[in-house]
Formats: structure tokens, C-alpha cells, sequence
């Protein structure tokens, strides 16, 4: 089998941008790298020269990361203008950990040595495209909707305003009562159903509506980056609310719920990010492939449409989905990966990184997919060859060494 794919010579080539553009039949305006686990720098670096060449022989502008959409905004204003210090940024910009990644603060540091000195119109651009969300809890919707509102009230009559700060603040209350952790796995704990939410979810969506209400005024009053703030808060704070409504939900439906409004708010920021331009987007393959997702949890199975599913419903041509696959992550007891599986295939291929082009390979196999791998360690998750042939490429990764 091996054999039949080094003697494809068309499927397989050494990775570098210009050979990932070659897989697609136009540069697209989103082009999604996934990961089969998160926290390896040996696959953020991989990431980090995708998107340097990217910039430099692509045009492209903007790199959008798997990271809370409101912390992004602190790493945005520091790559386009310098705004606070590089250890403020990592602490503060980034959310499940990533902060504390050498891979990121080398991607942070590039882009603000690379947007020296240059126009706006040429600057690197930085996105966070998770809602404010964790497996464990989600934030209040107080930022964004403050945010939103405060934007407002500078911008339009006192009178249009469907309330005040004030009553925002009272309805509201502690942001504890809504990052309860409790509230995870017992619904009666969360906040999300109650009187003063229910009233909330009505004001965010008159907010929106009076933000969108108002564009023609807004796009001559304030500036490009400002308004699109101003839609991002109103998107969060909608989608939290939603996300809080569902975890006082206690129908089997919950989870299964619940996981589809974190990918949906995840392809609404991405649409965003299209809209200003070429993009690379980097999350778990899971996020970003075309097909539904899933997972094991207590409750049993449960699966969803991902943010890639959702995007390229929108997007069609102009989203690429290109996957990562690995052979071994050792230091977490991934060891060399069966012969019979896809990564066992790619893992007797004598080089350490490779392109791969998805469709051909469906071809070169045949009837016959590989057997999909079974991973001993729950933070990597296998490809599953079944994605093949609705992927636009694969990059595969030898051997991934402890960061």
C-alpha cells in the first residue's frame, strides 16, 4: 500500500504553503489547518511557517486560533499597534492555556515585528474565534454586552437605547453565579433559564438590532475596526446567553446542544474573519472538518455539525479544510501507529512532513479504506480515513517530540 502512494507521485509532496495551495483550485478565503491534539508546539510551529509564507507569498492577513474571541482582541491591538507588552499579551489574550505556549509568543512577536512600520491596509491581523467558553463553564455575557452597549450609547440618540447600563448591571448580578462550574453537570444550578436572563436575552437581541438598525450612520461615525467590535460583542453576547439557556436545559438533547452553540458561535466569528479577508484558521481537526462531529461523553455519544461544516455550507470553494494526521506522540504513550491504519501507511514514508492530497489518495486506495486507529490517550484523536475524500488535503506529522 505504501508502495501504490510513493508511486502516486502527485499525492504526496513536501510540505511547504505553495505545495498546500496546489491542492485547491483557487486561493481560498478561509484555509483551515486542524490538529489531532492540542498543546504540541511541534505542530504550532508547523502552523507558525504555514502562515509566514502564507503572508509573504499569498497575501494573506489575518491568522485565527481556537482561543476565546474577547481575549484575541488584547493580542490584536498589540500585533497592529503595539498596545501593552508581549508578557501582558500572553497572559492576558489567550484562553485554555495557549498563553503559555513558546510556539504562540514566537507567532505574536513575528507579527508585531512584521507589522512595523507598515499602513494599516498591510498589517497582520490576529483573531481568537472560540466563544468565552471552557468544557467546564462559560463566562457571563457582562463584557460583550456592556461592550455593545457602551458603543452604543456613544453613537446613537439616548432615546433608541432599549435600556440603561444600569439595568443591565442589576439584571446581570455577580459574574460568579454565571461561571458556576457546578452548572456543567447539574442543570438546576445554572442561571441560564431565569427571569432576569430571559430579560436579558430579549435587550441583547434589541441591541443587535439597533446596531444593525444604525449601520448607515455607524460606518460614517466610527471607524471599520470599531463597528466590527461592535458586532463581535453583539454576537458573544447573544451566543452566551443562548449557551447559558441551554445549560439549564434538562432534556437528553443538553449536551448535544450545547456542543453545537460553542461550533456555531465559532462559525459565525469565522465568517467574520472571512469577510475582511484571506485567512489561515487553526484549530482541532474536529472544529474544522466538513463533516459532523462527535464525542464520548457521560451521557453517551453525542454529535453535532462542526464550525467547518457550518462555514463551507456558506462558503463553499472559498473554505479548505486541509487536516493534520501524526504517527507518534511518544511522551503521551501515542507509539508507532498500526500498519493498517492511514497514519501507519504515511508513517513508513521515509521523510518527517508531507503534504498529502486527500482526493488522489481516496483514489490510490481504492474500495478499501484504511482501519481506523485507536488512540490510547484521549488528548489525540485520530484521523478518521472515512474523511478522506471530503478533505481537501492532509499534512502528516512523523513524530511529534515532547515541546
Amino acid at each position: 500500500m505504501a508502495t501504490d502512494i510513493k508511486d502516486a507521485v502527485h499525492t504526496v509532496h513536501a510540505f511547504d504553503a505553495a505545495a498546500v495551495m496546489r491542492l485547491l483550485p483557487a486561493r481560498p478565503r478561509l484555509l483551515a489547518l486542524g490538529e489531532p491534539t492540542h498543546g504540541e508546539d511541534t505542530l504550532l510551529d508547523l502552523r507558525n511557517e504555514l502562515f509566514q509564507q502564507l503572508v509573504e507569498q499569498e497575501g494573506y492577513r489575518t491568522i485565527a486560533i481556537e482561543s476565546d474571541c474577547m481575549m484575541g482582541l488584547v493580542v490584536d491591538d498589540y500585533v497592529t499597534s503595539g498596545t501593552g507588552t508581549l508578557d501582558e499579551v500572553m497572559e492576558h489574550g489567550f484562553s485554555h492555556g495557549w498563553g503559555a505556549s513558546a510556539a504562540n509568543r514566537e507567532l505574536v512577536r513575528w507579527m508585531r515585528t512584521h507589522n512595523e512600520g507598515r499602513p494599516a491596509s498591510e498589517r497582520l491581523r490576529f483573531a481568537g474565534f472560540d466563544g468565552p467558553l471552557e468544557i467546564t463553564a462559560a463566562a457571563s455575557p457582562r463584557q460583550a454586552l456592556t461592550a455593545l452597549h457602551d458603543y452604543l450609547s456613544t453613537q446613537v440618540e439616548t432615546g433608541l437605547l432599549p435600556c440603561t447600563a444600569e439595568t443591565l448591571d442589576r439584571l446581570l448580578g455577580a459574574d460568579d453565579r454565571w461561571t458556576d462550574p457546578a452548572a456543567m453537570l447539574d442543570p438546576s444550578q445554572s442561571v441560564g433559564q431565569s427571569a432576569d436572563t430571559g430579560r436579558l436575552r430579549l435587550l441583547a437581541d434589541d441591541l443587535v438590532a439597533l446596531l444593525d438598525a444604525q449601520t448607515p450612520h455607524l460606518i460614517t461615525t466610527t471607524s471599520r475596526d470599531d463597528l466590527d467590535r461592535a458586532r463581535l460583542y453583539g454576537r458573544t453576547a447573544t451566543g452566551l446567553l443562548r449557551y447559558h439557556h441551554s445549560m439549564a436545559d434538562t432534556s437528553p438533547a443538553r449536551m448535544t446542544r450545547l456542543c453545537a452553540l460553542r461550533d456555531l458561535m465559532m462559525s459565525h466569528n469565522l465568517l467574520a474573519v472571512a469577510a475582511r479577508g484571506p485567512a489561515l484558521v487553526h484549530a482541532g481537526n474536529s472544529h474544522l472538518q466538513r463533516e459532523k462531529s462527535s464525542m464520548q461523553m457521560w451521557q453517551g455519544r453525542v454529535e453535532w455539525w462542526s464550525a467547518g461544516a457550518l462555514v463551507s455550507a456558506q462558503l463553499g470553494k472559498e473554505y479548505a479544510f486541509v487536516a493534520t494526521a501524526l504517527g507518534t506522540i511518544r511522551h503521551q504513550g501515542v507509539d508507532t501507529p498500526p500498519p493498517n491504519t492511514l497514519e501507519g501507511l504515511l508513517y513508513e514514508l521515509p521523510d518527517d512532513r508531507y503534504v498529502i492530497n486527500a482526493p488522489q489518495l481516496t483514489t490510490a486506495l481504492g474500495n478499501t479504506l484504511p482501519t481506523p486507529r485507536v488512540s490510547p490517550w484521549f488528548g489525540y484523536a485520530p484521523f478518521d480515513p472515512a474523511h478522506l475524500a471530503n478533505s481537501d488535503g492532509i499534512v502528516f506529522v512523523r513524530d511529534v517530540p515532547r515541546s
